[in-house]
């Protein structure tokens, strides 16, 4: 069951530019899967669903590089503190509730009508960006998350750039942020891993992100896939806080 809903997420995420961390992270904890093992899972499968759109959107241009290094440039070292920081079982659920809820609070109150123009000429903010990334790489660090799900509905509310380019830009943070995170999580897990079950997971992900990158959701309403999702992350947050919580 776990394999036929990772391959599910993987294909409605890929299909708008996220990884699907956060939706791995609750499947996990429900599931009870070890906890030194849960935020690693969630980060390779960031990176085997996001890669392929992260290579597409560099193929079309669609990543400004002026502004996206301020942004990755300051996640990614705090994404892989974050990732090394040692902490309590209970204080983990505690943020990957609460993170989940706040990211169905923002995913369901993204704006409807998406910002179509690019903003080429904007002056770019940098100290802004840097605070944002590295607030969100910080906090994906510690949860087990490439942190789009929180980096693009700030920057469509920002009117940052044009909707693509932020779909670009929000598929690459999960990379580099993912990336930060494997590194940091192997380094300080000292725990034998159970690989031919993430490998199980790894090649479901993989074929659904592949799956979803090629559909592109172009026969769904972007804003339903987006409720529909913030609804099951709300209520992956609630079931998260309630199982180890209370």
């Amino acid at each position: 069951m776990l394999v036929l809903a990772f391959a599910l997420i993987a294909f409605v995420y890929a299909s708008v530019g996220f990884g699907g961390g956060s939706s791995y992270l609750a499947l996990l904890a429900i599931a009870a899967i070890p906890f030194p093992e849960i935020r690693l899972i969630a980060l390779i499968c960031n990176i085997v669903v996001v890669l392929g759109n992260s290579l597409l959107f560099a193929q079309k241009g669609y990543i400004n590089w002026r502004k996206v290094l301020p942004l990755v440039l300051a996640s990614v070292p705090l994404a892989f503190l974050g990732a090394r920081a040692r902490i309590q079982e209970n204080t983990f659920f505690l943020l990957l509730g609460m993170s989940l809820l706040l990211a169905a609070v923002l995913l369901w109150v993204q704006p409807e009508k998406q910002v179509i123009e690019a903003h080429e000429n904007e002056v770019a903010k940098p100290v802004r960006d840097g605070f944002i990334g590295g607030a969100i790489g910080l906090l994906s660090g510690i949860v087990g998350i490439g942190g789009g799900i929180f980096l693009s509905p700030i920057l469509h509310f920002l009117r940052w750039d044009g909707s693509r380019k932020i779909a670009a830009t929000a598929s690459f943070f999960i990379l580099v942020n993912s990336a930060a995170g494997i590194f940091g999580q192997l380094l300080s897990n000292t725990t034998s891993l159970n690989w031919p079950f993430i490998g199980s997971l790894v090649l479901a992900v993989f074929v659904g992100g592949q799956l979803g990158l090629r559909f592109s959701m172009k026969h769904f309403s972007p804003v339903l896939i987006r409720r529909v999702t913030a609804g099951l992350v709300l209520a992956a947050g609630v079931e998260v806080l309630w199982k180890h919580l209370f």
